[in-house]
């Protein structure tokens, strides 16, 4: 079981690699309800496309008030978007102390069943600080220890979680850094699994906020680290213990809903906090903070009073046409929403246009990319480029009717 566990792991990193970029061919502007469409057919300084790998655009720092805040370092994330709102030196690398345990939780949920029973082992048991208490020889469901693990910081139920899913802490730690680098995540690197001091134990705001933001999207994640008390069920023997939440935000700020504290002499005290405000979800990282909770519920605040989701356009929505010679052009669709999260003060800056990347050879499929639907920042930033897909199949000079429904343009 194990072994077909890490098999199942390490094949699956592995399909987040296989993608590649192709140079653009053509530029066209587009109007968009929302945006402006651009005046230059210019991708930016460079004439490149932005690689989704590289850190995202920092926002506008001269933006007004925004917040102070004692923390080192910090940052601020639109969950649905996954763009930057705020950074303070969010990139710097710094020891991350507990919140490590979102990824040994993420981990522990993805390649495990909340259902399996794990023996305690006596490694597992001797783990010391932060506890929840076990005991060699305890049998306890994988759920409950990942519950332990998020909710009261259980140092030890990281250890068990590792050991079920990889068979021992070492190959489990293997599976966090994989798991890390197929999120984007540059700058985080573990050596443990529940983050006890170490100096090549290391992450940064912005990362702890990536790996938080993927893990708010599993619904059981959500569920466990939203619960202010709880109760985990010992098998053997069958006794209950009580937990209560380290993340004193879910008592002191109404919208709060996650999602991990940390504390280290090393790191500080630190707090990954999400928060959601009419449907809008927020999430903060702020490291060697000595006021955590004051700091991200100010932070989240500014974030749902200063910033706006802005939606340009639908998963499926038909944006433009790709010409053809000879021929009828084919309707492009979005791939997934074209939606920026921004300064509400910037909102009139956002720029469109689209980029067609696609030779004019056949034939063309249904669902082929034929380029991009950029959003731009004033002209000078790219915020979002969302691959366009062709609706239609095109085998010769007329286009046959594709696979994929029409949608009509947003009014």
């Amino acid at each position: 079981m194990i072994r077909k566990k890490w098999v199942l792991a390490c094949f699956s990193v592995l399909l987040f690699f296989l993608s590649s970029n192709t140079p653009a061919k053509a530029i066209e502007t587009e109007h968009v309800p929302a945006a402006k469409k651009m005046q230059t057919n210019k991708r930016n300084s460079t004439g490149k496309k932005v690689s989704s790998k590289q850190k995202p655009v920092s926002p506008n720092t001269s933006v007004s008030n925004l917040p102070s805040l004692t923390a080192d370092t910090a940052v601020l994330l639109d969950v649905a978007t996954g763009d930057v709102l705020f950074d303070k030196q969010a990139y710097k690398r710094r020891p991350p102390a507990s919140t490590t345990k979102i990824m040994t939780a993420i981990l522990g949920l993805e390649l495990g069943r909340p259902e399996e029973i794990v023996t305690v082992s006596p490694r597992a048991a001797a783990v010391g600080e932060s506890t929840i208490h076990l005991d060699p020889g305890e049998k306890i469901t994988l759920y409950e220890l990942i519950t332990g693990a998020l909710v009261k910081s259980g140092n030890d139920a990281c250890v068990a979680i590792a050991e079920q899913i990889a068979g021992s802490e070492e190959r489990f730690i293997k599976l966090m850094n994989q798991k890390a680098w197929a999120l984007g995540v540059r700058d985080t690197n573990f050596v443990n699994t529940n983050g006890l001091p170490n100096k090549n134990h290391y992450s940064t705001a912005y990362d702890l906020a990536v790996i938080a933001r993927y893990g708010l999207q599993l619904p059981t994640f959500a569920s466990i680290i939203r619960q202010k008390e709880t109760e985990i069920h010992f098998l053997e023997p069958d006794v209950l213990m009580d937990l209560r939440n380290t993340n004193k935000l879910l008592w002191s700020y109404p919208f709060a809903d996650g999602v991990k504290t940390g504390t280290t002499n090393a790191a500080g005290k630190c707090l990954v906090a999400s928060a959601t405000k009419d449907g809008r979800q927020l999430v903060c990282v702020v490291l060697h903070a000595p006021n955590r909770f004051g700091d991200a519920q100010k932070l989240l605040e500014w974030g749902f009073n200063n910033t706006e989701t802005v939606m340009l356009g639908k998963a499926g929505q038909v944006m433009s046409e790709f010409p053809l010679a000879n021929s009828n052009p084919v309707r492009a669709f979005l791939e997934y929403p074209a939606e920026v999260a921004i300064n509400k003060s910037e909102k009139d800056k956002l720029k469109s246009q689209i980029v067609w990347e696609r030779g004019l050879t056949l034939p063309i499929r249904p669902g082929e990319k034929l380029g991009y639907f950029e959003i731009w920042l004033d002209e000078k930033r790219l915020l979002r480029s969302i691959p366009l897909l062709s609706e239609q199949e095109v085998r010769t000079n007329r286009p046959i009717k594709g696979l994929f429904p029409k949608f009509a343009p947003l009014p």
